[in-house]
């Protein structure tokens, strides 16, 4: 049995096809190829739950996110566009991120509820983080939950 969304990705790639639009059609298909690979990774193929997909969704937008930087960098304009809209392509298929704020928010609660654990400085970090990500679930980077955990944590 399919998954939702990676059928959703699929008539999503027939549509791009028919409509000609070659960004979105070439970005489909490099996350499908993605999700299949994933599927065939271990000892037999299986499919991949909705969780699973967006995960292979995340990593390839971070990839994205990854190489615009780097082009950037390295001062080829074109390329780091080209990778910035396919990440919007595929920031679509997303949960809504986290503004700076609600992370915030979400990160002071964990800091609260790991201290009444008993965990405290610096190696309260881990307790932190394995809440905050527990209540963002997708909805920010890992990345950015941890640099708002370490800061919180230096200010406590």
């Amino acid at each position: 049995m399919t998954t939702t969304l990676k059928s959703k990705l699929h008539d999503d790639l027939n549509a791009a096809i028919k409509g000609r639009d070659e960004l979105r059609s070439s970005t489909l298909r490099l996350t499908l190829a993605a999700i299949t690979k994933e599927e065939v990774a271990g000892k037999e193929k299986r499919e991949l739950s909705d969780d699973e997909v967006l995960k292979v969704i995340t990593r390839e937008a971070k990839k994205r996110r990854e190489a615009a930087d780097a082009f950037a960098q390295g001062g080829r304009a074109e390329s780091a566009e080209r990778e910035k809209a396919e990440g919007e392509v595929l920031a679509g298929y997303l949960p809504k991120q986290l503004s700076d704020e609600e992370l915030t928010a979400i990160v002071a609660a964990a800091v609260t509820e790991a201290k009444a654990g008993g965990a405290e400085g610096p190696k309260a970090m881990g307790a932190v983080m394995k809440i905050a990500n527990a209540k963002v679930a997708g909805q920010a980077e890992g990345g950015r939950v941890a640099a708002a955990v370490k800061q919180q944590l230096l200010q406590g």
